[in-house]
């Protein structure tokens, strides 16, 4: 199974250059965790402490939300994510 994940420019800098990732998984924390394996630098960007979605991220599946279980929301064969982060401050 590939998933293809598309990383903003913030991560692209911790993923070697890369704009995207082919990973294999069935659910959405499975692909981020194969990602993860190859670039052990995501990892604090991608998750909390406690092991949950870092504040300000956002996750799309072939462009709609996946909030609020976005780590077990299942993914399919072919199926694109894209992360995106909110812009903070006023």
């Amino acid at each position: 199974m590939s998933i293809e994940v598309n990383l903003p420019p913030l991560l692209q800098t911790l993923a070697d250059g890369m704009k995207q990732i082919d990973v294999s998984g069935n659910t959405v924390g499975e692909c981020l965790e194969a990602m993860v394996k190859r670039y052990p630098g995501l990892k604090e960007r991608l998750f909390t402490t406690g092991g949950k979605i870092s504040r300000g991220l956002n996750i799309y599946i072939n462009g709609e939300g996946v909030y609020p279980d976005v780590l077990a929301r299942p993914v399919k064969d072919g199926e694109k994510i894209h992360l995106a982060y909110l812009i903070f401050g006023g």
